[in-house]
């Protein structure tokens, strides 16, 4: 309770001028809407408002204004004093039939924000003449100065894997999902679920490995293999000040441009977390305050220990085609006592890790956009755990060279086809990068990682290609290949960050994928059909091919499935 009080406090002092400014929700996680903003932030390229969207989950109100514009420059309004055409040439020839689908969609599922026509988003048939009164809503109540949208959420899976062990697999996911505003200066959202879950065998592996399921945490068994699991999130957002945007609540935050993240992803469970989000000018500054869990083995119901993290992300647009960002976090290594000297929000984490004696765990980093002639986008990442040139340069496989790259392209319309958009992405982590010397300050929550699912010591390519060939019909297909090295007989190599790196066995000799090497490939193809909005229909197959230095043989396993999902994201087995 020490942090919330301490986070109350805060936002009491930061809060103290008039809030006079309008605030809105985030897209939910897995949003169809994500992959539309960012087409649009390649194809108009020197947007610099879309050019801050590394941060995620996105700000319904920051993209609703970009999508009007948008909407507004396809339609060739003139410039009335120069007699000119006031948008540029990319809008001429840059947005397909599909785009203006899903422009039109992107707006109707934000309709709070919306300042345009609103008719198209009313239904023909309102059941009882008060639900689905609009499209996307199973309730909506919008009047001058309250806002509420409350919808249900839906997902069973049920398919059969083959493999080592034949078996059914399934996921029945029920639950609501509700965002507001009042008064247009305090905005709030919620999201709730109870699910019964058995995935492939791989990832029951993952559970009873760590003890908690991949993305949500805690957890009980449900029919001998299955796992029974409450996903509740939620949170509060206001504004400090025009420019200062602040959310409170229990959810998840992404850092970066990738399918993956080497500084913050989405990957694991939840945590209570404040963020202030300040946009001037062509930079935009982050904090993030959190409070976790460190590692544990649960025995009957006892009270969790907590730790925390400090994280904030700068980044300025260079010129209107090119970002870059400067990250760091630090996780605090003290347990169940929030330090507060990190609540600074201005000052260098690493200076006041220093301060304090140097016991905790802080990173650094450096991340970048290109968007290249409104077709294609570069980026990338480069995290620093632990950094000495001299051992760099002398000793490369020294364990203390604790770092992470990752290097990816994103091309849109590929080859001229409209809507099919390619993705790219290779992530490389040293050995022992994200541990730490105490089981309390790696860089983890709820048992798993914070940042990339495999935690260290891997080499991984990916590929993702997306489809849509129709305006209800998606195809998505993701391939990914890694080698790991894991621990082997008792020997620490730096692939498991929960471990004590002052377990190791030596101190040099430590290359990626030293170790007991572990190489898999992971395949994945889904077709889906958007019966109505936000309902979809699909079908998936996933085929994953895993083998270790010591257990040469390759373990084989191969999913297909049938979907329904109404209002919820995708629930992918990508590691």
């Amino acid at each position: 309770m020490q942090i919330i009080k301490s986070l109350i406090k805060l936002l009491i002092f930061i809060g103290s001028p008039v809030w006079a400014t309008a605030q809105g929700t985030y897209l939910m996680q897995g949003s169809k809407d994500n992959h539309f903003v960012e087409r649009m932030e390649i194809k108009q390229q020197r947007n610099t408002h879309l050019n801050f969207s590394t941060l995620k989950p996105f700000n319904r109100r920051y993209i609703v204004e970009q999508a009007e514009f948008i909407d507004s420059a396809r339609l060739g309004y003139i410039d009335t004093l120069t007699g000119r055409d006031k948008y540029p040439d990319w809008m001429d020839q840059g947005l397909t039939a599909i785009d203006e689908y899903n422009l039109q969609r992107l707006l109707m599922n934000n309709t709070e924000w919306v300042t345009g026509k609103t008719s198209d988003f009313k239904s023909r048939f309102p059941v009882f003449k008060t639900f689905y009164v609009t499209k996307p809503n199973f309730l909506e109540v919008k009047t001058p100065n309250f806002f509420l949208a409350v919808n249900p959420v839906l997902q069973f899976s049920a398919g059969y894997e083959t493999g080592a062990k034949n078996q059914y697999v399934y996921l029945n996911s029920r639950g609501l999902t509700a965002r507001g505003m009042i008064g247009k200066k305090v905005g709030f959202s919620t999201y709730l679920t109870d699910n019964q879950e058995r995935g492939p065998q791989f990832f029951q592996n993952n559970i009873n490995t760590y003890k908690a399921v991949p993305g949500v945490g805690f957890y009980k068994p449900f029919k001998t293999t299955g796992t029974d699991y409450f996903d509740a999130r939620g949170y509060i957002t206001f504004n400090a000040a025009k420019a200062i945007d602040i959310q409170f609540g229990y959810d998840k935050n992404f850092i970066g441009n990738g399918y993956r993240s080497l500084f913050l992803s989405d990957w694991g469970n939840s945590y209570l977390f404040l963020k202030l989000n300040t946009r001037i000018w062509k930079i935009n500054y982050q904090n993030l305050f959190m409070e976790l869990m460190p590692q544990f083995k649960k025995g009957g119901d006892t009270l969790l220990d907590r730790k925390y993290a400090a994280m904030h992300h700068l980044s300025m647009n260079i010129t209107k085609w090119l970002n870059v960002g400067f990250f760091e976090g630090v996780i605090f290594g003290r347990k169940n006592r929030f330090d507060f000297q990190y609540l600074n929000p201005i000052i260098f984490y690493r200076h006041i890790e220093g301060t304090v004696g140097s016991p905790d765990n802080a990173l650094a980093g450096f991340d970048f956009k290109a968007n290249i002639a409104h077709r294609a986008q570069l980026y990338g990442q480069l995290l620093l755990d632990e950094f000495i040139l001299s051992e760099i340069r002398n000793r490369p496989k020294s364990w203390v060279n604790k770092w992470g790259i990752q290097l990816g392209v994103k091309y849109v319309d590929a080859f001229g086809i409209p809507n099919l958009d390619i993705q790219v992405e290779a992530n490389r982590v040293r050995p022992f990068t994200y541990s730490h010397n105490d089981t309390i300050s790696n860089y983890t929550h709820y048992n798993q990682p914070l940042a990339h699912p495999l935690g260290a010591n891997f080499q991984e390519m990916l590929a993702i290609i997306q489809y849509q060939p129709a305006p209800k019909w998606r195809v998505y297909l993701q391939a990914m290949y890694y080698y790991q090295g894991l621990d082997s007989t008792g020997k620490n190599f730096g692939g498991n960050i929960f471990r004590d790196y002052t377990t190791r066995s030596g101190n040099d000799g430590f290359g990626i994928g030293s170790g007991n090497k572990a190489t898999c490939f992971n395949g994945y193809l889904q077709v889906s059909y958007e019966l109505r909005e936000n309902l979809f229909l699909e079908v998936s197959g996933q085929y994953r091919r895993y083998k270790t230095l010591l257990a040469p043989t390759w373990s084989n396993s191969t999913t297909i499935m049938g979907t329904i999902r109404l209002n919820m994201f995708n629930r992918r087995y990508d590691f």
